[in-house]
This record gives C-alpha cells, sequence and structure tokens, in this order.
C-alpha cells in the first residue's frame, strides 16, 4: 500500500509512504513527476537506489515496515529525504565532504556501489547520526538573467 501526501505538510513537503518492496516503479514516477525531462534519468537512478538501501538494508524488506518519502522544490534545489524504520546505517564519519570514490567496493564485493552512485548524482547526500534517514539534493542550473541596459 502506497499513502500519498501532496499537501504541504510544512513549507511545500509532499510525502510518500510505502510498505517496504523492491517494487519501485510508481513511486519513482510519483517522485519524478514535476523534474525536467533532462534530469529524470540520472536522478530515476539515483533515487532507486536510495529507496532500495532503505527498504532492502535498513527495513530488511519487512512489509510491516515503512519507507518514507519527503520531497520538495526549494528555491533552485530538488530535496528528498528518505526515513526508514531500521536499525540505522553506521557509516564512518570523516571531516569535510566525502570522496565518492571512498564509497567504491573491491572488485569481488557489491557493497557501496550505491554509496558512490548517490554522491556522484546528487550535490548533497546527508545522513542524520541515527543513519535512519537520508537527505538527498539536486540544484538546478542557474537561470540565466536578463541584462539590463543603461
Amino acid at each position: 500500500m502506497i499513502t500519498i501526501s501532496l499537501r504541504p505538510v510544512t513549507r511545500n513537503w509532499g510525502t510518500i509512504t510505502f510498505a517496504s518492496t523492491l517494487y519501485l516503479c510508481p513511486i519513482l514516477d510519483l517522485l519524478l513527476a514535476e523534474i525536467p525531462l533532462k534530469l529524470q534519468a540520472e536522478l530515476r537512478l539515483g533515487l532507486q537506489e536510495a529507496l532500495v538501501n532503505a527498504a532492502k538494508h535498513g527495513n530488511n524488506l519487512d512489509p510491516g515496515k515503512r519507507v518514507i518519502v519527503r520531497f520538495s522544490l526549494i528555491d533552485t534545489q530538488y530535496w528528498w529525504i528518505i526515513s526508514d524504520q531500521g536499525g540505522g546505517f553506521n557509516r564512518s564519519t570523516s571531516e569535510g565532504d566525502p570522496d565518492p570514490t571512498e564509497y567504491l567496493p573491491p572488485d569481488e564485493a557489491e557493497s557501496g556501489r550505491g554509496l558512490c552512485i548517490l554522491h556522484q548524482i546528487f550535490d548533497r547526500v546527508e545522513w542524520n547520526r541515527r543513519g535512519t534517514e537520508l537527505r538527498l539534493c539536486k540544484q538546478l542550473e542557474n537561470r540565466p538573467r536578463l541584462a539590463l541596459r543603461r
């Protein structure tokens, strides 16, 4: 079951809540409905990876646990906040922005590939301290302003 709230909760945020599943096509379609076409393929890949991580690794595909996605366009930034009900993601913290390549897995393992993808696609990738909430931001290109003549 998917619950959708497009009425702003606070500051024009929409919400989608769904039971942990890997059947994400309808959810991704809803999340990308207002995104410019030129960004949709790249953002679909990133959001799919984030949602799979929440449902599979966070909630262990337990259908009794929910994934909650809040989303908004604020100024020139698209934001998605993805929360799960799992035990949390324990990521080593370092000062400053992490190097996306530090998440690349060894040749024989796949763990970490998704984190690298997130850092390549989104302009900001942040977790809460518990590791149960992921914040993703994509900055839109600044629109050129008209030059004023005097």
